[in-house]
């Protein structure tokens, strides 16, 4: 079984790491003496993480709904060496309906959600190559990906339904490639993606400010770091491992999450 330790002074990136999940993970992942990239499309953002965290940190700053984007960077990356450890966890939330959600809406959630986990994972895989000791590709879906997509938000719950299937469908690849994987599907937990709209590229619209009065049950939540003992194992363990942290609480694979 692959210990935590033995990924210690190897290369990671964390995706959407400016604030919430993201941050949490870079921030353990660089405890853990992991040399962390604290990528986010918000430049300032990253800048802060990679500041808290310190040391070899650094950040790296690109849209992942452009794939253009996500190969430049990848290139850049390759100057750090290659890369032993990838979350995949850039995801906005978006409330729209899917019969009266406004096109640029839908295009943004899919773009970030859904085509941000494949070009990330089209870009970024091939890093891993050549990395010497264990590799780990993770993905956060979200506990929407684990019920109906029907309720309060279903453009989102449908992105993450997308969002697991291509990282339960890319594990299998993965595995081929002595790649281990670690799918995370969150519950409702304090973070800031109920204001993922503040940084919405100009071709979905643009920035746009949500009423903070929506933040109460997002800041009345549990925070993302209790879910890092349930991510280590995972990690630690070398794949084939899915964890499910339900509602904040708790883990389960996703069979019984479902059943």
């Amino acid at each position: 079984m692959t210990k935590l330790n033995e990924y210690q002074g190897k290369l990671a990136m964390v995706t959407g790491a400016g604030d919430g999940i993201g941050e949490m993970l870079a921030k353990q992942l660089a405890a853990a003496g992991l040399t962390v990239a604290v990528q986010d499309i918000r430049q300032d953002a990253a800048e802060r993480v990679v500041s808290e965290i310190g040391g070899s940190a650094f950040p790296i700053v690109f849209d992942v709904s452009d794939r253009d984007a996500c190969l430049a960077a990848a290139d850049a990356l390759r100057a750090h060496g290659p890369l032993n450890l990838l979350w995949i966890n850039a995801g906005v939330g978006v409330g729209a309906p899917i019969l009266t959600g406004k096109p640029n809406a839908i295009e943004w959630a899919l773009g970030v959600n859904v085509y941000g986990v494949i070009w990330t994972a089209q870009a970024f895989t091939p890093l891993m190559q050549d990395a010497e000791g264990p590799r780990h590709v993770g993905f956060t879906a979200s506990t929407a990906a684990l019920r109906s997509p029907a309720g309060a938000f279903p453009l989102y719950a449908t992105t993450k339904h997308a969002t697991f299937a291509f990282a339960d469908a890319l594990s299998a690849e993965l595995e081929d490639q002595g790649i281990a994987s670690t799918i995370l599907c969150p519950g409702l937990l304090n973070t800031k993606i109920w204001d993922g709209a503040r940084a919405r590229p100009e071709r979905f619209g643009g920035p746009r400010n949500m009423d903070p009065k929506i933040a109460k049950q997002w800041d009345e939540a549990k925070m993302p770091d209790l879910m890092w003992p349930d991510i280590a194992r995972s990690i630690a363990r070398g794949g084939g491992y899915l964890v499910c942290a339900t509602d904040g609480d708790g883990t389960q694979t996703a069979f019984e999450a479902r059943t």
